[in-house]
């Protein structure tokens, strides 16, 4: 080594073929990486930006392979211990790899549905566009149990996942990175039921809305008149406005509602039980409510 005249050092030549020996070194492959989560929506649409995948039904699983070593996560961070779908990552012609994925299992055995890849062969590849991840997910020959999860076509992508028995599916971004939280870029959209609702009251509009704020809706168990939840999405202004005159007609002065848990304390007006609407749901929860209820129609052909 030999210092300049402005005070700063050069490598001798010995030192500089020291240096050119010795293999670059590449980043290290992190311990854990936060699994990507989809945003419930009730929103259905497609479009040229977004493209659809099947929901699955089963564990979250991020598989992580350094050589031979192959580990399994679930989203929480507890190691699983699935060997056929360890073994199968063992053979994949990539010397360091994380995946993302479901496993879920039946008559037919197990499967691990492998949807994206975070990392591949040294290199961090969460910042890339969701097509280019895919592109690097599809240059691994993935065996089985390793399934690729594939786009859906057709113009009603969750309408395929109800005739098919699905979960729902999930819509994504195609130039969405891989972020480690819940994003509004991947939004699952699941298949809903529907049923028919008595509606027995509504609330007040609030902000700029026009009408009324929800329904308030039930059904009829036995002789009891049981308050299911509220319905606060599906309409437009004019329907908002519609509803509203027709209440008007109806009102009384006390909940019509014999078994009520969760009634609004404030903001509630009571109506005659007489206007039948359908409302699609997602699912009942464990108090027996209505979840990411939207109305669909109000009925005029049942009483």
């Amino acid at each position: 080594m030999w210092y300049t005249k402005n005070g700063c050092h050069k490598l001798g030549s010995a030192n500089r073929a020291r240096k050119s020996i010795f293999p670059r070194m590449l980043p290290e492959r992190p311990e854990w990486i936060t699994p990507m989560a989809a945003t419930l929506t009730q929103a259905r649409f497609i479009g040229p930006d977004w493209t659809f995948e099947r929901k699955f039904d089963g564990i979250r699983l991020l598989a992580f392979k350094r050589g031979s070593d192959v580990t399994l996560f679930s989203r929480n961070r507890l190691e699983k211990t699935v060997p056929a779908v360890a073994g199968a990552i063992e053979r994949l012609h990539a010397r360091d790899v994380i995946l993302d994925g479901e496993l879920t299992w039946g008559a037919s055995g197990i499967a691990y549905h492998v949807f994206d890849v975070m990392w591949l062969d040294g290199r961090d590849v969460t910042g890339l566009p969701l097509a280019e991840r895919r592109a690097l997910l599809d240059s691994l020959a993935l065996d089985a149990p390793l399934v690729r999860v594939t786009e859906l076509d057709g113009s009603e992508p969750w309408e395929q996942a109800r005739v098919e028995g699905w979960e729902g599916v999930i819509a994504k971004r195609r130039d969405s990175v891989y972020e480690q939280k819940r994003s509004k870029h991947w939004l699952k959209m699941k298949c809903e039921l529907s049923q028919d609702f008595v509606v027995g009251g509504f609330t007040d509009p609030l902000g700029k809305r026009v009408g009324l704020g929800a329904l308030l809706v039930g059904y009829m168990d036995g002789d009891d008149f049981v308050f299911a939840g509220k319905v606060g999405t599906g309409f437009d202004d004019s329907l908002l406005a519609a509803l509203r005159a027709r209440f008007d007609a109806l009102e009384i002065g006390s909940s019509p509602f014999t078994k009520a848990v969760g009634l609004p304390r404030v903001r509630a007006h009571w109506v005659r039980p007489s206007i039948v609407v359908n409302v699609a749901f997602i699912e009942w929860t464990v108090h027996r409510k209505l979840r990411h209820s939207r109305l669909l129609a109000v009925r005029s052909d049942t009483p």
